[in-house]
């Protein structure tokens, strides 16, 4: 491996993505790049793809007359935008999620918010069960483009160790 690429013959690499359990380092934190706007567009397939029928998310005159005067995105959008940012990162590698523990929205985000997100790493251990993997557990933090923490969440994955997945071929 050089430079995040895999060499796999002569001139001929393979780019890598995420991390095995080994290269978890429990305090290390990733800045996840790029952000993402969020349009309006997305917030109502989203809505839509769902089934929310709450109107604050696709009613403009609904969410006129709430303290926000504009549609919320959706609450779930938000985590799911985090998490796709996380991946390239934390879950590339990933057996599975094990689980989103403690998400937090602590404040709006609106249609042309752009979200970054970083992601610290908690924990991690070996799995007992599964010798070939280990369980990492990681909290992401999303913020919107004036830096201010939009939602937060703890989330545990089973990740695979070095010379083991099917990244492997």
């Amino acid at each position: 491996m050089r430079d995040g690429v895999t060499i796999v013959g002569p001139q001929r690499y393979r780019e890598n993505y995420g991390r095995y359990f080994e290269e978890f380092v429990v305090g290390d934190v990733y800045e996840h790049r790029p952000g993402r706007t969020i349009t309006e567009t997305d917030n109502t397939w989203f809505t839509l793809l769902t089934m929310n029928t709450h109107p604050s998310h696709f009613d403009v005159e609904f969410a006129a007359k709430t303290e926000f005067k504009k549609p919320l995105v959706s609450s779930p959008l938000t985590v799911a935008i985090m998490t796709g940012q996380s991946v390239s990162d934390v879950s590339q590698k990933a057996v599975a999620n094990l689980g989103w523990t403690e998400i937090r929205m602590l404040k709006p985000v609106f249609a042309g918010d752009t979200l970054y997100s970083e992601t610290e790493v908690l924990d991690k251990r070996g799995s007992e069960k599964r010798p070939t993997q280990g369980i990492v557990t990681i909290k992401t933090i999303g913020k919107n483009q004036h830096g201010e923490v939009v939602c937060d969440f703890i989330r545990t994955m089973l990740i695979w160790k070095k010379g083991h997945g099917p990244m492997e071929s």
